[in-house]
């Protein structure tokens, strides 16, 4: 098995078929996957990252709150001393992605985005995180 990776959904978006068809690339790929279901806190989501020991983090949301979600979700996993690859995916337009980048997401991914995208932007970064 690949690298530990929690997908997860912050806030009361309760639209989760994107997260699961990530989750699901990201296991064909050969990533151990935790998908954490709907409706998480920040605070549960940091503690599944800390309970599996994630690797990586992907974060999805489409009510329009990631600007709001995302950041808290980040600053909880790294108030508990991790420093997992957090990426940010769901419906976040392009003058949002600079300021979730700001705020403690490594990488941002908007609408339309390929599934495979997200497993290349991983794949990048265990090139450098061995």
């Amino acid at each position: 098995m690949g690298r530990k990776i929690v997908v997860a959904k912050p806030g009361l978006d309760g639209h989760d078929r994107q997260a699961k068809v990530i989750a699901r690339v990201l296991k064909d790929n050969g990533y151990d996957v935790v998908y954490t279901g709907i409706r998480q806190t920040p605070s549960q989501i940091a503690q599944t990252v800390l309970q599996e020991s994630a690797d990586v983090v992907v974060l999805n949301n489409l009510s329009g709150a990631h600007l709001e979600l995302f950041p808290e979700t980040a600053k909880r996993i790294r108030e508990l001393g991790l420093n997992p690859f957090i990426i940010g995916t769901g419906v976040i337009p392009p003058e949002d992605q600079e300021e979730l980048l700001k705020k403690g997401l490594d990488v941002v991914f908007g609408p339309g985005t390929p599934p495979q995208t997200i497993v290349e932007a991983i794949k990048q970064w265990e090139q450098t995180n061995p």
